[in-house]
């Protein structure tokens, strides 16, 4: 066995395109998901195939080229941008005598560096075990045989045995966890749905902008960066939406094409944020010319973790490098699906937060009311739930009141005090009791 150095910086990448499967961009999606991972790509193998070889992936004859460039680049990693079987990387480490990594193990190795909260850190290590635990046979060859002999032994098991056992241990013990943090998120969604605060989850393929875009709306300092997988760790942030209220906005993990199944299922509490949603703002890079592909295969992930049927709300980001105008789309009930906007320089945020207002508040009102001098309970609950846009007093010691509210909170506002609401269209009056006419 070779040594297992402790990093691995210099990286040959190798890439097999098989018809009717592989797509031209999946190459440089490669080669970024190696440089955030800190690797230095020093030479790139590509080969086409029908299947891929039972022991090698890519054939005898391919894999001894990638070896005599391994040693004429002087690498110490090879990394695959597929799914290797255990024993195909068994079989390449023997052949190069160097570490070999595939796709699932590049981005598993991605997350473990950007994981910083405790939650983050759990459902890391619970995607890593999980497949190690079919890998376990590599770094213990050695020692599949039981000890013999005086004093040596052992239990009645191996060590990849034991090992074995050790790791279904500490699953067990990171899934008690996790329950435990999806209990705490269970009781904060119960207690924002009392309170019919709504939910806002961003999602979007990685690298679309979504923390800054989480940032510039609730000027948070969300780590945002141009990189794959940027921000791993789930947030969530009180947005104060002019016009409406509070609202949650929750800022989750990029999506990214072949997403590994360990990952989604140990993200399960923090997709669950997406899963229970009442809207989810996909935001889309406006600048990618590949922003179809990646509209699709965000909507396969949430198709596979069963929010497909949450409301979405297309957003189109970074136009201020694809220079297309600030707008919005609607369809043919006049209802918004697409909305063009920057977060970088905040350009057409307004009509971010517009649009929002318009899905949150489908029966809202604007108009005047007039309250009486003994209203001023009323009053602060219309200071409290809607949005006051002017406030002037009257000579008898009431006011009157510019209003954009809802119109069921208002009317449950006026149910709670015993006071009939009157709507004048022509003038767009809220009349209580026949108060006088509005300034």
């Amino acid at each position: 066995m070779f040594e297992r150095p402790d990093s691995g910086e210099r990286a040959i990448l190798v890439h097999v395109d098989f018809p009717g499967e592989s797509e031209p961009e999946d190459l440089l999606e490669f080669t970024d998901l190696v440089r955030s991972a800190g690797a230095e790509p020093v030479g790139t193998v590509t080969a086409s195939r029908n299947a891929p070889d039972s022991r090698f992936y890519v054939g005898s004859g391919k894999a001894e080229s990638i070896h005599e460039l391994l040693m004429a680049e002087a690498a110490e990693l090879v990394i695959f941008n597929h799914e290797l079987s255990p024993s195909q990387e068994r079989n390449l480490e023997k052949l190069f005598s160097a570490r070999v990594l595939d796709r699932t193990g590049l981005i598993l190795d991605i997350f473990a560096q950007r994981a910083r909260s405790f939650e983050g850190k759990l459902q890391v290590e619970l995607a890593q075990l999980r497949h190690l635990s079919t890998r376990l046979i590599r770094g213990w060859t050695h020692l599949e045989r039981q000890k013999g002999g005086i004093g040596l032994r052992g239990p009645g098991e191996t060590q990849l045995e034991t090992d074995r056992r050790l790791l279904g241990n500490r699953i067990k013990q990171i899934n008690k966890r996790l329950e435990k943090v999806r209990s705490q998120r269970a009781q904060g969604r119960r207690a924002r749905n009392r309170a019919e605060v709504p939910t806002v989850s961003l999602v979007g393929y990685t690298n679309a902008g979504k923390s800054t875009l989480f940032n510039r709306l609730c000027a948070a300092d969300v780590y945002a960066a141009d990189q794959l997988f940027a921000t791993l760790d789930p947030t969530l942030r009180r947005f104060d939406l002019p016009g409406f209220g509070p609202v949650v906005l929750a800022d989750t993990v990029g999506f990214v094409r072949k997403l590994p199944h360990d990952l989604v299922a140990a993200f399960r509490s923090t997709l669950e944020e997406t899963l229970e949603a009442d809207l989810l703002l996909h935001v889309v890079d406006a600048h990618d010319p590949e922003r179809q592909t990646r509209i699709e295969q965000v909507n396969e992930v949430l198709a596979d973790i069963g929010a497909s049927e949450v409301p979405q709300l297309m957003v189109y980001n970074k136009i201020d490098l694809s220079g297309e105008p600030a707008r919005l789309l609607r369809d043919t009930n006049g209802k918004v699906t697409r909305v063009w906007c920057s977060a970088a320089s905040g350009e057409g945020l307004d009509l971010l937060e517009s649009a929002l207002c318009e899905v949150f508040m489908p029966d809202q009102v604007r108009g005047w009311l007039h309250l009486s001098p003994g209203a001023g309970r009323l009053r602060a609950s219309i200071y409290r739930t809607g949005e006051v846009l002017t406030e002037q007093p009257d000579p008898a010691g009431g006011w009157w009141l510019e209003v954009s509210i809802s119109r069921r909170e208002l009317d449950d506002l006026y149910r709670r005090e015993g006071l009939e609401v009157t709507l004048h269209t022509d003038r767009e009056v809220f009349n209580v009791a026949g108060a006088a006419q509005a300034p």
